[in-house]
């Protein structure tokens, strides 16, 4: 694991902001790590697993955004839980609402009609106003959900 300094950390913050749109989410007091986990690059704050490197962006962890929604949402029907938990990419027939203005490349938590507890982080691979339109067809690719690496992470 490797200590960030405050640049680091500047750095870090600006690109969490493009993603979630929050500012300054680590202070420069704060205890900043990065390491690799499962061939991932992650970012730790006090041993606990916030982000992880996906295609050159930092992702939000399910267990972090069980706290704080950082990430638009995509509610799927129940039919769709286990799939979406077990890894598989969303597809249009079990969406049943999406936050407006998520854009091609955006990513969202996949969250329960029921619970609205988020199930998987995912990439969206159409704008949510071109899916809603589509009867059929992948939408959403799945990058993290409960019960992967990331999730089960132990320091």
């Amino acid at each position: 694991m490797k200590q960030l300094n405050k640049q680091e950390i500047d750095a870090l913050n600006q690109q969490i902001q493009t993603v979630t749109g929050k500012a300054d989410y680590f202070h420069k007091k704060d205890n900043i790590k990065e390491g690799t986990h499962d061939g991932k690059t992650i970012i730790l704050r006090d041993r606990e697993l916030l982000f992880f490197i996906y295609d050159g962006k930092p992702v939000p962890a399910l267990k972090l955004l069980l706290k704080e929604p950082l990430l638009k949402t995509v509610t799927v029907d129940m039919g769709a839980v286990k799939f979406v938990a077990g890894g598989a990419d969303v597809m249009r027939p079990g969406i049943k609402t999406a936050d407006a203005h998520v854009k091609k490349d955006d990513l969202v938590a996949v969250v329960d009609e029921t619970h609205k507890k988020p199930l998987a982080v995912c990439q969206a691979l159409f704008s949510s106003e071109e899916f809603l339109n589509m009867d059929k067809g992948k939408v959403l690719k799945n990058i993290h959900r409960v019960g992967d690496a990331i999730w089960t992470f132990e320091p």
